[in-house]
């Protein structure tokens, strides 16, 4: 039985060719997650797993299969790619399937530069316990808290490999701490809830439990008292917490998946403009230290740093090796994948270009409208870009916030709501979506 990962990608693939497939590709996952839950200052809850996970995708001819286990015997691994094979000599063709040609491959990376692994030890239960217990603490210290919904602190490692029959190898090692903390304000039926947390690959990195537990606390407690606002056409913006969503929106629109199908409102928008003059979205695969970093993609491509929005005009899908060929364009390197599935296209880092205003100044500027910071529901038509969430958040008038507002739902149009953004500069720059607070002039509140 292989003793690593590579190893039991090459067997897999040693069994595929023995089954009868002209290419293939695997991947493992080998990962231990643990999560610790605390109320009232007890243990409530505490999981850990741990676990091999193994992908197979065989070609035969233009036909793909893709299967998945989690037993690594050598007599899974030759069953596996068995089944593999019959199940692609009874797959429709498709004239897109097909491996990257060896001359793409990514070749002579720097795991080390990305820093996608927390070298210390794996923390304990009952340091996991504590910190949990510490922002329970923090929260329930503040005068107004009547309960913590949940306090809750995690760790996860994983080891992934991926390899393919035209001569890709290559793999990493993940890392991932986390906390968060929810607390409720007020009784009965006027209780609020809000929620603070963060997530780093560097257990260094991450905020104190007492910030979490306290923010999260102090945001529930400026809830209270919340109540519908206006009906009406008011400007909006949206907090920080909540403005990724937006920009989300638009990259799965810009996704090459999408386009292929003819179900996206930016089809034939390529080189038009799409966002104000001045902003970017640029995605930058090579951060340090950041969640959506890679040296290459589920295809064994060489990421890279490029502009998917360039002074506001539209310059490329987002795109793996099948969603290329189908557009007639080259693959952007964005190749993503799970054990259980082929690859399809997903971005990596992306930051939109941060404006020169704070979050206060927009307000300012804004006068009279709603700061969202909760968003629940949504209902996005991915041909047309219409918009419609329900909202929670704060009431501002002549600038300053005035009262809290929930049961409301913000409506327009995200093609022309993303055109006309402001973007304030309080980005966090640690996350994945680097997206400050965002202001769009008149947009459709239903309330009151």
């Amino acid at each position: 039985m292989p003793q690593n990962l590579q190893e039991l990608t090459h067997a897999l693939l040693d069994a595929a060719r023995k089954a009868g497939a002209d290419a293939a590709d695997a991947m493992a996952v080998q990962g231990t997650s643990l999560s610790i839950d605390v109320r009232s200052g007890a243990l409530e809850q505490a999981e850990r797993s741990e676990g091999v996970d193994i992908g197979l995708r065989v070609l035969i001819g233009q036909r793909q299969a893709n299967v998945s286990a989690s037993d690594t015997r050598p007599q899974t691994l030759a069953a596996l790619a068995e089944r593999a094979v019959a199940m692609a000599r009874e797959a429709p063709e498709d004239p897109q399937v097909g491996l990257a040609d060896p001359a793409q491959l990514a070749k002579g990376w720097d795991i080390d530069a990305l820093e996608l692994c927390d070298p210390g030890p794996e923390p304990s239960p009952a340091d996991l316990q504590h910190d949990a217990q510490e922002a329970e603490a923090a929260a329930l210290a503040m005068h107004g808290v009547t309960q913590v919904q949940a306090a809750s602190a995690g760790y996860s490692s994983r080891q992934i490999h991926i390899a393919a029959s035209n001569g890709f190898s290559g793999g990493y090692a993940r890392s991932d701490r986390g906390l968060s903390c929810v607390a409720i304000a007020g009784e009965g039926t006027g209780m609020e809830r809000d929620y603070d947390g963060d997530s780093r690959i560097f257990q260094a990195d991450l905020r104190s439990a007492q910030e979490i537990g306290r923010t999260a606390a102090e945001r529930a407690i400026e809830r209270i008292g919340a109540r519908k606002p206006p009906t009406g056409a008011y400007p909006v913006l949206f907090d920080e917490r909540i403005s990724s969503t937006l920009i989300g929106h638009f990259l799965a629109a810009s996704n090459g998946a999408s386009i292929a199908r003819g179900s996206s409102w930016l089809l034939g928008k390529l080189g038009e403009q799409v966002l104000p003059a001045g902003l970017s979205i640029a995605e930058d695969p090579h951060r340090a230290r950041v969640s959506g970093s890679r040296p290459f993609d589920a295809e064994g491509l060489p990421t890279q740093a490029r502009r998917i929005v360039d002074n506001g005009v539209l310059m490329g899908w987002t795109l793996d090796l099948a969603t290329g060929r189908k557009l007639d364009m080259a693959s952007t390197a964005n190749a993503k994948r799970g054990t259980s599935a082929p690859p399809s296209p997903g971005v990596w880092n992306v930051a939109l270009t941060q404006g020169e205003a704070t979050r206060e100044n927009l307000l300012g500027q804004m006068g009279t409208g709603l700061l969202v910071t909760s968003m629940i529901g949504s209902t996005i038509n991915a041909n047309t870009g219409d918009y419609s969430r329900g909202a929670a958040g704060f009431w501002v008038q002549n600038g300053a916030i005035t009262y809290p507002v929930n049961e409301c739902t913000i409506a327009g149009s995200l093609p022309e709501m993303l055109r006309r953004i402001v973007p304030a500069n309080d980005a966090r720059t640690h996350l994945s979506r680097v997206v400050p607070s965002l202001l769009v002039e008149g947009m459709t509140l239903a309330g009151n």
